[in-house]
């Protein structure tokens, strides 16, 4: 996946501190997903069901095969600060040691060993490139974006290998298709459960 490339290196801690404070204080509706997204501040309306369906059959897999000491999380802030980005992932599976060390509400997204994105009609370019390139920028080992409102029908990508903020596409498919998650997951999904809106 190729992303554009944003310059950051002339944002200051201090712009970073205003930015987040201003996230910290966006008085959103309930179940509104409020993120820093290259340096702005967004509102997301509440997913739909099919969206949140999914992210309850992936969390269930992934619970059969995470170590004890590892969590997910569904409203889990990750900061990539040097893309001034602050996001809420779908599911971000972090060991706990990650959070318990934080004295904020968000962790740095490289704690992450494999983040979620389930794509919403409404936001589903970010998930493809900004937060991709973000994720990955951070380190990001897997990024799993789950995207049902893919042009050529609903599909399922795993990133991996990290470069900059660009990341190699280990494997793609679609709804229907067996879907292998690597070590340390060793998973694999069955996306034939996965609903479409």
């Amino acid at each position: 996946m190729s992303a554009l490339a944003v310059d950051h290196s002339s944002a200051s801690s201090h712009e970073w501190d205003d930015v987040v404070r201003i996230w910290q204080e966006t008085d959103a509706p309930e179940g509104c997903k409020v993120e820093i997204i290259e340096g702005i501040v967004t509102v997301a309306p509440p997913p739909s069901n099919a969206h949140n369906d999914i992210a309850d059959l992936v969390q269930r897999e992934l619970y059969k095969v995470i170590p004890r000491d590892w969590g997910i999380y569904q409203t889990l802030g990750t900061a990539v600060p040097s893309r001034d980005g602050l996001y809420m992932p779908d599911l971000a599976v972090a060991p706990r040691e990650a959070l318990r060390v934080e004295k904020r509400n968000y962790v740095p997204a490289a704690a992450a060993e494999l983040v979620v994105e389930i794509t919403s009609k409404s936001n589903a370019s970010n998930d493809r490139i900004k937060k991709a390139a973000g994720y990955a920028q951070a380190g990001v080992p897997l990024y799993l974006l789950i995207d049902s409102w893919a042009p050529g029908g609903p599909t399922i990508t795993l990133y991996g290998e990290p470069q900059g903020d660009v990341y190699r596409v280990l494997r793609a498919g679609k709804f229907g298709d067996e879907f292998m998650l690597p070590e340390p997951f060793n998973l694999e999904l069955d996306t034939s459960e996965f609903p479409v809106d």
